[in-house]
């Protein structure tokens, strides 16, 4: 599936069905954002990427900004990278 253009569009996809997003973190970032126009979304998040702080925070950003269940929300490549994919699972 092609990479969403804006937040309306990443809901969309969401919506469809089950949707895999590949990622780039920055973590410890001075504001918490979700951007999508570069060629791979990037999330900035500003906890640090130590002891899974990072990642906890992109899955509470998304859903926050998504309005999704964190629970639907899973990190299924790159746990340990600033490249990831994220797995949307339909409500």
């Amino acid at each position: 599936m092609d990479k969403p253009e804006n937040i309306e569009q990443l809901k969309n996809n969401i919506a469809q069905g089950d949707f895999k997003l590949t990622v780039k973190v920055i973590a410890n970032a001075k504001i918490e954002l979700i951007d999508f126009s570069c060629e791979t979304v990037k999330i900035k998040v500003k906890q640090r990427a130590f002891d899974g702080k990072a990642n906890k925070a992109i899955i509470e950003l998304l859903s926050r900004e998504l309005k999704h269940p964190k629970s639907k929300i899973a990190i299924v490549s790159g746990e340990k990278s600033s490249n990831k994919v994220i797995l949307f699972t339909k409500i």
